[in-house]
């Protein structure tokens, strides 16, 4: 059973558009994945245009990939090593913690994907204002 950052089982990053290394939804990789496309993060117009402007167009649908291009409020499983640049260069990702892997705490901290957490509890009316 995958495990996320958060020690539990690893839950679905996203299913439209159908994101993964696997295709199959979920942030999981293996020794084939050499970008650790294990952050589940959820696409900014900031971020897409950072990615862009370092060579990695997510925007650009690419049919031959199964890759329909990303719009803001789309989640996508990134790679560890770019979403820490857009970090240092102060345009990360929002980040879904449950549905980021583990295996990205060998490249990028849990200390540095906390602060961008969009995580919702199991029980939203936990939450006080």
């Amino acid at each position: 059973m995958p495990l996320n950052v958060l020690g539990l089982e690893l839950e679905p990053c996203g299913t439209d558009p159908v994101t993964g290394f696997f295709r199959d939804g979920s942030c999981k990789a293996d020794e084939r994945d050499h970008g650790s496309h294990t952050i589940c993060a959820v696409m900014t117009r900031e971020f897409l245009d950072h990615q862009s402007s370092i060579g990695n167009d997510l925007k650009t649908p690419m049919p031959q990939y199964h890759f329909p291009g990303l719009d803001p409020g789309d989640r996508w499983c990134v790679t560890a090593g770019n979403w820490l640049r857009a970090s240092h260069d102060g345009v990360a990702a929002p980040v879904v913690l449950a549905s980021t892997h583990r295996d990205v705490l060998g490249i990028v901290p849990l200390e540095a994907l906390e602060p961008h957490a969009v995580d919702v509890p199991p029980d939203p009316g936990a939450l006080t204002a």
